[in-house]
């Protein structure tokens, strides 16, 4: 099941898959080992045994989900599209850390699918990678995950099959703490997305155009994307190609800003026009859960004229921060609080370096509801992303030497769309040859060096890892051109792990690889 893999099974290894890119070890990483009886398996007896070991309240929580093709409305246009339960807006799963999930999906689509629990330590074969961690589940059949909850935290769930994410196969996971000393009168569960299925075309004309690199479109060989001048339209999109975002730019990002044009950005499933309206009492405190579940649009999250106190990053405390604004990479999550004015309040999220927005309101019950084309198209200020953040003391990682590290370096670009680590793909039928080799106990250190022109949101299932220099507890960090971020993780969770880059077309077209348990 792990290493003899078809192309349409392995495919499920990329956060929306194809060709993926192999990680090689620094000169402090033994030889990688390739036997299976030599790596710590999902199916391996210590799996099974770690999960025991992880605290637990006694309490259950089931949930069925029904991954299905329906019609829906975007922005009163109606599509086809494919999500969980009949509906653009999956449910959201609570639960508190401790807890017991139960999860029975059932997979009605014409393909196989999968859940990944974002951000979870959890035990390896429920991590929903297949080909990896379990075998895909095949149209027509069900499969339960049923694991436990180790950390409280702002996480989420999403299909890991091909471009499955790129549609409405996605939802929030919020896992409560039994001793939470943050203080609030309620929270807000954000889930932001960009959106073009069944408006534009579908996630796999996205691909198409996209691999044909930017010769397709009669560029010069050679050159920076992130320089290119043309001008977007109002859709964000650019003269002569349908899909192909060029001219995006973010100084934040540290140049061009994303490769692909959305017609659409959707606050909980809900276009500008249409918001999403909290109704609240003035002087209430509220927590954001923010999600950026986007396929490849950073979001700009600010309130025009007021601050935000960010709280937490992917799930994990962070020392708190007033700010104007801050940014979330696809895959991560923020958490802040917000003191409710009296009237309508707008919480903008801008896409960033790209033209337009998704949007909510928090309303007393006072004033007139302001029209999106009135509100700000800039917050600037005091703005930060989750790496720029420090940990709580309380989740700060122990002083200790690495006992291994590895270099991971992100490789490609845009003239063919060739996105990679290390310069590499995967071996599609040896998916383990080339991994990064990690032993249980390990005090890990990671440098992300990134080589391209574009940023990435890079991502490693199973783990949280610490951002060098006291920085934030995460899973996802963004890695902007031609800088080096390194992070550090302790290996406490015994099995095979992806990693990748969360922009779902630079993983599809290589850019993953494998962080791999040996005994």
């Amino acid at each position: 099941m792990y290493t003899n893999l078809n192309r349409r099974h392995f495919l499920g290894l990329s956060v929306a898959t194809a060709a993926a890119a192999a990680l090689v070890a620094c000169t402090q990483t033994p030889e990688p080992t390739t036997a299976a009886s030599e790596r710590v398996m999902p199916t391996d007896r210590v799996v099974a045994e770690h999960e025991t070991e992880r605290p637990s309240s006694g309490n259950a929580v089931a949930q069925s989900l029904n991954a299905a093709a329906f019609t829906a409305a975007v922005a009163g246009k109606p599509v086809t599209t494919w999500g969980y339960n009949g509906s653009l807006t999956a449910p959201t799963i609570r639960a508190k850390a401790g807890d017991q999930l139960n999860i029975n999906l059932v997979n009605d689509l014409k393909d196989a699918t999968s859940i990944h629990w974002h951000g979870l330590a959890l035990r390896n074969d429920q991590d929903g990678v297949p080909g990896l961690t379990q075998d895909p589940v095949a149209a027509g059949t069900e499969f339960t995950y049923d694991f436990r909850l180790a950390h409280p935290g702002t996480y989420w769930y999403h299909s890991h099959v091909e471009m499955q994410r790129e549609r409405a196969l996605y939802g929030a996971l919020i896992i409560e703490d039994p001793a939470e000393k943050l203080v609030y009168d309620r929270d807000w569960v954000i889930v932001l997305d960009d959106w073009m299925d069944g408006i534009t075309g579908t996630p796999e004309d996205v691909v198409k155009e996209l691999s044909g690199g930017m010769s397709m479109s009669g560029s010069m060989p050679g050159m920076d994307h992130g320089s290119m001048s043309s001008t977007p339209s109002p859709s964000g999109g650019s003269t002569g190609m349908k899909h192909m975002l060029m001219g995006s730019r973010s100084d934040f990002l540290g140049g061009d800003a994303g490769d692909v044009s959305y017609p659409f950005h959707l606050f909980n499933s809900k276009a500008p026009d249409q918001a999403e309206i909290l109704s609240a009492t003035t002087g209430q405190v509220i927590r954001l859960r923010i999600i950026n579940a986007a396929g490849d649009t950073a979001y700009r999250v600010g309130i025009p004229g007021q601050k935000l106190t960010v709280t937490h990053t992917d799930g994990f405390p962070v020392q708190h921060q007033d700010v104007t604004a801050v940014v979330l990479g696809m895959g991560e999550r923020i958490d802040a609080l917000l003191t409710v004015a009296e009237g309508f309040t707008p919480v903008m999220a801008l896409a960033e370096g790209k033209i337009g927005q998704a949007l909510g309101f928090i309303s007393t019950g006072t004033g007139k509801q302001p029209l999106p084309a009135v509100l700000p198209n800039k917050l600037e200020g005091t703005v930060v992303d989750g790496g720029q953040l420090k940990a709580d003391p309380t989740v700060t990682l122990t002083d200790k030497t690495p006992d291994r590290t590895h270099e991971v370096r992100l490789t490609g670009g845009m003239e063919k769309y060739d996105w990679g680590i290390n310069g590499k793909r995967f071996d599609l039928t040896k998916p383990l040859e080339n991994a990064f080799d990690v032993k249980a106990g390990e005090r890990v250190q990671v440098n992300f060096v990134n080589d391209t022109d574009m940023w990435h949101p890079m991502h490693l299932h199973g783990h949280t890892f610490q951002v060098s220099g006291g920085g934030a507890r995460k899973d996802t960090v963004i890695v902007r051109p031609k800088q080096t971020v390194t992070v550090i993780f302790d290996a406490d969770n015994p099995g095979q792990w992806l990693t990748h880059c969360h922009n779902a077309y630079h993983a599809e077209r290589g850019m993953m690889g494998v962080f791999s348990y040996i005994k």
